[in-house]
């Protein structure tokens, strides 16, 4: 683990105890260095912008392509990064936590993975799945030893679930 990586680890959670920050979404170098200007504390990718600036739907850019983008950012800045990670570039629990470990190599700070299928006709992770690949995440995380922040997100509310706050809340008990 680089020691610059553990130094913005150790801002990123300092941040997530001291309260509210606000972590605005760079998509390019540029509004990441400019953001940095303007004097935010944390930086976050976002998936969407990414993929509108390259001419392709949210969530059309490769696992690869978001992996190198990702590593730009994070290059770019002396801030911490939170990585939008979409729902980890897989399904099953052990491509996630392979996943996840290629982006803890970018150097990221944090990351996020969320429990959307990007699929109509089940657009949530059946629950135990969702928490299995969470705890997944979690686990590569705890071997590279380097502390990143995990972040799970229930889009309940993006896919219109019937009851959004008992989903998230019966999947965010269920993680611990």
């Amino acid at each position: 683990m680089k020691s610059t990586q553990t130094a913005l680890v150790t801002k990123f959670r300092a941040l997530h105890e001291s309260g509210c920050f606000v972590l605005p979404n760079p998509w390019d170098i540029g509004t990441a260095i400019y953001l940095e200007r303007l004097g935010f504390k944390a930086l976050a990718t976002t998936s969407g912008r990414i993929c509108l600036s390259r001419s392709k739907p949210d969530g059309g850019v490769p696992r690869d392509e978001m992996l190198a983008h990702i590593r730009e950012i994070v290059n770019a800045t002396a801030l911490p990064v939170n990585a939008d990670f979409h729902a980890g570039y897989a399904d099953e629990p052990e491509d996630v936590a392979a996943n996840v470990r290629l982006c803890v190599e970018t150097g990221v700070a944090g990351l996020s993975i969320e429990d959307s299928t990007g699929r109509s006709d089940c657009p949530l992770y059946e629950k135990k799945l969702a928490i299995e690949r969470i705890r997944a995440a979690r686990s590569a995380i705890d071997a590279s030893k380097t502390g990143v922040v995990l972040t799970g997100r229930c889009e309940a509310w993006l896919v219109g679930d019937p009851d959004p706050l008992h989903t998230a809340l019966d999947r965010l008990s269920r993680v611990r």
